[in-house]
């Protein structure tokens, strides 16, 4: 249930046909009365759907009847379903060619938004923003239109953050700051969310945000706004709005949060919470809609998202909560402190018998002994004395011992290529794939081919993440003198080695070691002495603008030992 959590791909869910999304619908509209009817129309037939199926009716359309286990292009296996609504199913299923988990939505070809739903997914997969979930897959075959899209396990829905209590100001400051300039990026490519709930906002392990169901989850539910930018401005300023105070900013409950009180109006979320941070509370006024009117009177409305991500960019950053450090245990006193060190302790005394000595050689044999052993003493320091003055007096030898040197010098055997047994991408980081089918053109010998990331908005991953690259297996431990890359773009990249030992890869570019760094088109990455490895990182730090964003490649990749 933990994962099912944290990533199941919940576009349709439950709270979303409760009259407190019809009120959402309708302030997206920015007053507009002919807008408002058309939305409030929807909901009811919404509620009609809903009605018919609580009474036992058959819905006019019907999801398609598959189960556990069924196989899609003798690939994606079915494992579990997610959502079963209105004509289509949510499912979390396993790409058994690359061996991960992935997310499948179905319907049938004949449904009437599956035109739709296709489009939106074609499109939201062209995008290629790593801030978004992304689109791996848009097909009908067999009469079925299904979407594949990633599957995050490792993440947390907003939803289950907010269950825990309010966000803390840096949280929500980055939540908003991050959410805002994601949507500003879509609408610049002509694309909507038009359902930005809690749900479809993730947090990953290292505390960035990401936003699933772009275009799609709007399509599968046929979901329509005149002003889609206005629709999407508001849906933050309600994310922000719930972060900082874990209320709903309506007056109906949602989400698992609970609404504002009847009759009171939209109050700020300063005046609902103590300590709410100010400027976020004002952030999140101008983004929302009171009655189709701006629910900030200081300051002029946001009805963008561009205009929203400028709004926080303006604002002093908040800066993360000091770490806070354990308590350290009461302090012990030790025998040593109490005064016991170096004073002598009284020990008990043992009576030990006395030994009377023999008595000495007082006979007339003892002292004949005596005279005998005395007569040896003196011969044998005759002796020795008479050896010890014929070496010394003895001429030092004219000849010495020659001095052997080598005749032929010594060289060094000449550095050799090592073979690549194997190589996959590594983005631990990230959502841990980077390009892999495209993996072996980066040592396949030829330099015209090559291996790609994805599109990132920054040359330094958008602040998504510290790096990307390539683990090599070289099959069994081997002592590596240099590493030659060959870059399309001047690249900053670090050549890192895993223990000698190790049996398997690290999981993580920490557990690798630093041995080189450099940066340009060709880079040589030399440690200051061999290593002795199997598994090499090149680690991308840096990325060139290549394909209207920033993108490395790498064309040829040489290891010599």
């Amino acid at each position: 249930m933990a994962e099912r959590s944290t990533a199941a791909v919940d576009v349709a869910d439950n709270s979303g046909d409760d009259p407190l999304t019809a009120k959402a619908d309708k302030a997206a509209t920015d007053g507009v009365a002919e807008t408002q009817k058309a939305a409030a129309k929807t909901a009811e037939a919404t509620e009609s759907k809903a009605g018919e199926r609580q009474g036992g009716e058959p819905p006019s359309i019907t999801a398609p009847e598959l189960h556990s286990g069924h196989k899609l292009a003798r690939r994606y296996r079915l494992e579990e379903c997610v959502t079963r609504l209105d004509g289509f199913s949510s499912w979390r299923a396993v790409d058994e060619k690359l061996r991960r988990a992935v997310g499948v939505h179905l319907l049938p070809a004949d449904h009437p938004r599956a035109r739709s739903v296709l489009a939106a997914a074609r499109s939201s997969a062209l995008l290629g923003d790593p801030r978004f979930v992304q689109v791996l897959d848009a097909v009908e075959e067999n009469d079925l239109v299904y979407v594949v899209h990633e599957w995050l396990p490792d993440s947390t829905e907003l939803t289950a953050l907010l269950a825990a209590g309010p966000l803390e100001a840096h949280d929500a400051y980055q939540l908003v700051s991050q959410v805002s300039q994601a949507m500003a990026a879509a609408h610049r490519e002509g694309l909507a969310h038009l359902r930005l709930t809690p749900s479809a906002v993730l947090r990953s392990s290292t505390g960035q945000y990401r936003i699933r169901g772009l275009a799609v989850n709007a399509a599968l539910r046929g979901i329509t706004a005149d002003r889609p930018q206005r629709t999407d401005t508001e849906a933050i300023g309600a994310l922000l709005y719930a972060a900082l105070t874990q209320r709903w900013p309506y007056d109906s409950d949602a989400y698992g949060l609970s609404g504002l009180p009847k009759g009171v109006g939209l109050l700020p979320p300063d005046q609902v919470r103590a300590g709410v941070h100010r400027g976020l509370s004002e952030i999140a006024m101008r983004a929302l809609a009171n009655d189709g009117a701006t629910a900030s009177r200081q300051e002029p409305p946001c009805t963008t998202p561009d205009e929203l991500a400028k709004a926080v960019a303006a604002m002093p950053r908040v800066k993360p909560p000091e770490p806070t450090f354990p308590t350290p245990p009461e302090y012990q006193r030790t025998t040593y402190q109490q005064g016991t060190y170096g004073r002598p302790q009284v020990r008990p005394v043992a009576t030990q018998p006395i030994v009377v000595p023999p008595a000495p050689l007082q006979s007339r044999t003892g002292t004949a002994l005596k005279w005998a052993v005395s007569a040896l003493l003196i011969a044998a320091l005759g002796l020795g004395s008479w050896q010890i003055a014929d070496r010394l007096l003895a001429p030092e030898p004219s000849t010495k011992t020659p001095v052997t040197s080598p005749t032929v010098d010594e060289k060094p055997e000449p550095p050799k290529p090592i073979a690549i047994k194997s190589a996959h991408d590594f983005d631990p980081l990230g959502n841990g794939a980077e390009n892999p089918q495209t993996i072996e053109l980066a040592y396949d010998g030829d330099p015209s081919t090559f291996w790609h990331t994805v599109n990132y908005y920054g040359s330094d991953f958008a602040n998504l993440k510290t790096g990307v690259g390539i683990v090599l297996d070289l099959g069994t431990a081997q002592k590596v003198s240099s590493v030659d890359l060959s870059f399309l773009g001047h690249t900053s990249v670090e050549l890192r080695t895993a223990p000698s030992a190790a049996s398997s890869e690290p999981s993580t570019p920490e557990r690798f070691t630093t041995r080189a760094s450099g940066e340009g088109s060709n880079v040589t990455l030399k440690p200051t002495e061999p290593v002795t490895t199997r598994y090499l990182l090149v680690w991308l730090t840096q990325l060139p603008a290549n394909d209207g964003g920033f993108r490395g490649k790498l064309a040829e990749i040489k290891i010599m030992g």
